[in-house]
């Protein structure tokens, strides 16, 4: 199986930098609105899905067949690990030539599959939504990453490779009826509604339906990366505290340059 090289997305391994953010912001189009109609579309709105996609590998050891070295899970969840069937209706994805049935196609949540393998390519994971969201699917592209890098040390039986992306999906002018759908659900950032704009009440099992497809209590949880808003900013924290003590340190410098060539000046009249 070939080893391609990394294509269309920002990528980390346990140990390495942070995933930067994407934004992915998809427009209903006029067929979308002819097909299905589930209220009047709201103006100058936007419903916002973060998620996450990436790949878990675990090396089984020495002992393992050469060509079944890893066992890895490729997904999508939500960035909070909450239910996204509320969004997605169901999750492709596209594995390489060599594999057995290599189109996956996964109905319903949790949008994950297991496989073994040896080799490390690009997996298309494409996203198609509910019918009252859009008719326009998502494609996703991630390199499936088995083999971690050589700061982060030799391969481990009890230490997997993880690779996530972070990505926000924005629906734009929502129908009124996806809105009322989602509304309160905890996958979903809602837009601030118009002054006097009532959408009506959740039926209580959309509510209990939305708790079935959650990651909460995934076996991989404990390696899933933390995308929260809190720990964004304490890494952009660090980072500024960084900068400004690099900035101190050359105009340091620079202040002993300028004083070496005041001297010299003087000495030379």
């Amino acid at each position: 199986m070939p080893q391609n090289q990394k294509h269309g997305v920002d990528q980390t391994d346990i140990g390495g930098s942070t995933p930067k953010s994407q934004r992915t912001k998809i427009v209903k189009s006029s067929d979308d609105n002819e097909k299905k109609s589930s209220g009047k579309k709201l103006k100058d709105l936007e419903i916002c899905v973060p998620i996450v996609y990436g790949n878990i590998a675990f090396w089984l050891g020495k002992k393992a067949s050469e060509y079944q070295s890893h066992k890895w899970t490729v997904y999508v969840r939500s960035s909070t690990n909450e239910d996204l069937g509320v969004v997605i209706k169901r999750a492709v994805f596209q594995l390489h030539s060599s594999f057995n049935n290599p189109t996956r196609v996964v109905e319903s949540p949790p949008f994950e599959l297991s496989e073994s393998g040896w080799g490390e390519f690009e997996i298309v994971i494409t996203l198609y939504f509910h019918s009252d969201i859009t008719e326009k699917p998502l494609h996703l592209y991630h390199h499936l990453k088995l083999y971690p890098e050589e700061e982060s040390g030799p391969m481990s039986m009890k230490k997997p490779v993880v690779v996530e992306s972070y990505d926000e999906i924005v629906f734009s002018e929502p129908s009124e009826g996806f809105l009322a759908r989602v509304q309160n659900h905890p996958t979903v950032i809602m837009p601030r509604l118009p002054s006097g704009f009532a959408l009506p009440p959740v039926p209580m099992e959309d509510i209990e339906s939305g708790k079935r497809g959650d990651t909460k209590n995934n076996p991989l949880n404990q390696w899933f990366t933390n995308f929260s808003e809190a720990d964004e900013l304490l890494k952009l924290a660090a980072a500024r505290q960084q900068v400004q003590a690099h900035i101190a340190r050359l105009r340091r410098q620079l202040s002993l340059i300028d004083g070496q060539q005041q001297l010299k000046s003087a000495s030379d009249m």
